[in-house]
């Protein structure tokens, strides 16, 4: 081989690396978009589950705020009932 065979043989594989390379870089920003969005999908539902988890905390103390007295209120007539008949 002479040295200008060489020259063609080298420059032939540093096309085939940058060619590599550059499919490389594609699949990667390729890979790198698809964790963008799987990130953006997931932020979405982690709000959308604190905001469910708020509204559950928000009916619970309504409830808690209703149910309370009520139970109370049963006690004291329980209460009222067992002291006046025994």
């Amino acid at each position: 081989m002479t040295e200008e065979d060489y020259r063609h043989a080298s420059l032939a594989v540093l096309r085939e690396i940058r060619d590599g390379q550059r499919e490389i870089l594609a699949q990667l920003a390729a890979q790198r978009a698809l964790a963008e969005e799987q990130v953006a999908r997931s932020r979405e539902k982690v709000e959308e589950s604190i905001g469910l988890q708020k509204l559950a905390l928000q009916r619970q103390s309504a409830i808690t705020r209703i149910a309370v007295p009520g139970i109370l209120l049963c006690i004291a007539a329980i209460a009222y009932l067992v002291l006046r008949y025994f």
